[in-house]
């Protein structure tokens, strides 16, 4: 490790996948994490970071390339933090996030059960109902984009892959009026300037659209000039919306919104339920593949139309309502009193008479639930990230359903949490990865569990 400098160029023959998307190889026994490198390839690499451990490259020079590498897409993907795999092929990508799956159910889980392939998409380009934009200035100009990797550095970028391109089109005429009418743009580091994001929401099935402006103040300047030039230039604009965040913290958004334009929401489907969206509101990013994932979700379920379904972190209601169509009754659980007013729209605006949502924390709420004599056939959990805590885990087996569908959208924690419920009384069965996050590591899993009968 000693001879190894920041800066210095190596040999380096690729033997593995890192979970976030980089290649794996090693020097002098120690692993070395390289961008843009894939399995199976030897290429040169830069040394950008020297740990005790590890060592951070990227690629200079690839001497023998992988028969799934492809040309980058994406003018900015050099640059731009948004997508990791651009290099990898579609395939190769689905199959790098099976594997992501079977190693953290392996390794942190202890888990051996049988991995689906990953189900993927038939056109994984332009996916997303949701941007966020940072607003920021480089060289005197406005400019607004994404992020590099691991910064806070705005990449200007025109165009993308990924977003849809009325999301584009939104950024494009609110920078135009910016540099028109002299609108600053925040600054991290000084907290001043009043722009500080562009959030759009686009209904893919009804074409309703919303643009909010995250700024650091309680209005803006000149707003009935961006408000027409909105209106002229977006098809299927419903909603302008100021989200006002004076907070000097890495959160995009703050909890105030003042509706400019339009309505506070827009309206969009899964399947055939309809939701309402609000600048705050939590929706699946890729409507195509959540229905995908709900309907295995459902599948896994198996229900008859007598059971009761308890469906922890529901949010707006997502799961909830395509799960009680199928169910006797529906139980959502969410600590977000926001959320759960959502929900309970939602099931009105669809006729959805066989549900209850709760306010409160699920760790809280269960246990109420049982003490009313509520015996769930069915638990679904769709935690965030961090996974599910502990006493929601505990609270899940007690009420002994006869099972459990989880859906995760972190691997490592799901293989976690699968283990504590493995070892408190359920069975992993059926484990299917679906790819939400086309280019990118990122990959949801629906997993069945059954209880297990002395």
């Amino acid at each position: 490790m000693q001879n190894i400098e920041v800066g210095d160029r190596y040999e380096i023959y690729i033997d593995n996948m890192a979970h976030e998307g980089q290649g794996v190889g090693r020097l002098n026994g120690i692993a070395v994490f390289v961008d843009g490198a894939l399995i199976g390839e030897k290429v040169v690499a830069r040394i950008d970071e020297a740990h005790k451990n590890y060592l951070n490259a990227h690629v200079v020079k690839i001497i023998v390339a992988s028969l799934e590498r492809i040309n980058p897409q994406c003018p900015y993907s050099d640059r731009c933090g948004g997508c990791m795999l651009q290099h990898l092929n579609y395939e190769g990508q689905l199959m790098f996030k099976k594997q992501i799956v079977r190693d953290n159910l392996s390794r942190i889980g202890k888990i051996n059960v049988e991995i689906s392939d990953t189900i993927g998409m038939k056109n994984p380009k332009n996916y997303r109902n949701k941007a966020q934009y940072p607003v920021g200035v480089n060289n005197g100009e406005v400019v607004t984009g994404f992020y590099t990797a691991k910064t806070h550095d705005i990449v200007p970028i025109d165009t993308c892959m990924l977003q849809n391109e009325t999301s584009i089109k939104i950024t494009k005429i609110i920078r135009d009026w910016m540099k028109d009418f002299k609108i600053t743009a925040y600054g991290d580091k000084t907290g001043k300037g009043l722009l500080r994001h562009i959030v759009t929401k686009v209904g893919f099935k009804t074409g309703e659209v919303m643009a909010v402006l995250v700024i650091n103040g309680d209005d803006i300047p000149h707003k009935d000039e961006l408000i027409n030039s909105l209106k002229e230039n977006i098809s299927g604009l419903k909603s302008i919306v100021l989200n006002i965040n004076k907070r000097r913290l890495k959160v995009v958004m703050g909890k105030e919104n003042i509706t400019i334009f339009g309505d506070d929401f827009i309206t969009d489907y899964i399947g055939d339920i309809k939701f309402e969206i609000s600048p705050l509101s939590f929706f699946q990013v890729n409507p195509v593949q959540t229905k995908v994932l709900y309907n295995k979700a459902l599948d896994y379920a198996d229900l008859k139309g007598n059971e009761t379904v308890i469906d922890v972190y529901c949010g707006i209601g997502t799961i909830s309502l395509f799960f009680a169509k199928s169910a006797k009754h529906v139980y959502g659980i969410e600590i977000v009193e926001e959320a759960i007013k959502d929900a309970k729209r939602n099931a009105e605006i669809n006729n959805i008479k066989n549900t209850e949502f709760i306010a409160g924390k699920a760790e809280v709420v269960m246990p109420k639930l049982y003490k009313r004599g509520i015996r769930p056939d069915v638990i679904v959990v769709d935690p965030p990230r961090r996974g599910c805590d502990n006493a929601v885990l505990e609270a899940c087996t007690k009420m002994k359903p006869e099972k459990i569908i989880y859906v995760s959208c972190n691997p490592s924690t799901l293989a976690r949490d699968l283990r504590y419920l493995e070892d408190n009384g359920f069975k992993t069965e059926k484990v299917q990865p679906v790819d939400m996050f086309p280019f990118t590591s990122h990959i949801e899993c629906v997993v069945l569990l059954k209880r297990k009968h002395s």
